[in-house]
């Protein structure tokens, strides 16, 4: 398995969905992903939430003179994973968990009726069914999220934000290793449940390939929270441990920041930020002014 795969897969579950296929490069003309500002009563701002996609089409125009000054405002940086330019590590830590000997044939991880579009998707990634021998199945998933995902992770606004921070501080809420953990430990049948979601996300991807990517340059939150509603996140299981489990964790990280004069800028996946267990709604109900810049 690529690591461009594993990992561009791994943000398109948490983005709810799988990435869009090649956007034109105006496409982001008007942009205004997601970005808050958090302070205190009327005060100066004390951070900012910024919700990321880790997948773009070259030429995308997606930065903003308001994100440019809060990453100029800003202290430094909290993301989910700090290292993502280390492949090698990566891909070295992806290989390790992803295979266990003695795994079922893949076909018996998912219901009869599911699986013709299962080696479908298989042979449209261009694998063959039997080099998946002992591949978790939460490793397959990630893998087969990837199909009709044109968008380059280099191109990510994780990516471009971690750059802009060099000689900052950047700290990093999970790292790879404790990220794609959440993935191996998911129980067998949860992890099979995700499989069987991947499969029935693709198809309506197809029908509307570039709508989250849409929603995201828009900060459509409507639309964003929507797609959460459906898809693997509907499954309560693993969107309690896929979304609403890190929140809270990251959110025992992110207080002491605020607290201090470190003016984090908070940049993940934007499905963390919305919602009513969301990164916004929790740091509101702590008493902080969550407020929408764009």
């Amino acid at each position: 398995m690529s690591l461009r795969a594993a990992f561009g897969a791994l943000a398109a579950l948490l983005l709810a969905a799988c990435q869009q296929p090649d956007a034109p490069a105006d496409e982001g003309t008007g942009a205004s992903p997601l970005l808050y500002e958090v302070s205190v009563g009327s005060g100066e701002p004390q951070g900012w939430l910024f919700g990321t996609i880790h997948s773009l089409p070259d030429g995308t125009k997606w930065r903003t003179a308001a994100l440019d000054k809060a990453i100029d405002q800003a202290g430094m940086l909290m993301v989910e994973i700090a290292a993502l330019e280390n492949e090698p590590r990566m891909r070295a830590i992806f290989a390790q968990l992803a295979s266990t000997p003695g795994q079922p044939d893949i076909g018996l991880k998912v219901p009869a009726d599911y699986r013709p579009r299962l080696f479908e998707m298989i042979r449209q990634s261009g694998y063959a069914p039997g080099e998946l021998a002992g591949t978790e199945t939460w490793a397959v998933a990630l893998l087969l999220a990837q199909l009709g995902d044109s968008g380059d992770a280099s191109n990510g606004a994780d990516r471009a934000i971690i750059r802009e921070f060099l000689g900052r501080e950047i700290s990093e809420f999970e790292g790879v290793e404790k990220q794609l953990g959440i993935f191996d430990q998911l129980p067998e049948a949860e992890q099979r449940d995700l499989l069987v979601a991947v499969i029935d996300d693709l198809e309506q991807h197809r029908a509307d390939p570039g709508r989250l990517r849409r929603a995201w340059l828009k900060g459509d939150e409507e639309a964003i929270e929507s797609a959460m509603e459906s898809g693997m996140l509907a499954d309560p299981e693993l969107r309690e441990a896929l979304l609403n489990n890190r929140n809270r964790e990251w959110l025992d990280q992110l207080l002491p920041r605020l607290e201090s004069d470190d003016r984090p800028l908070v940049a993940v996946g934007t499905a963390h930020l919305v919602g009513d267990k969301g990164l916004v709604r929790m740091l509101r109900d702590r008493g902080y002014n969550v407020t929408r810049v764009q």
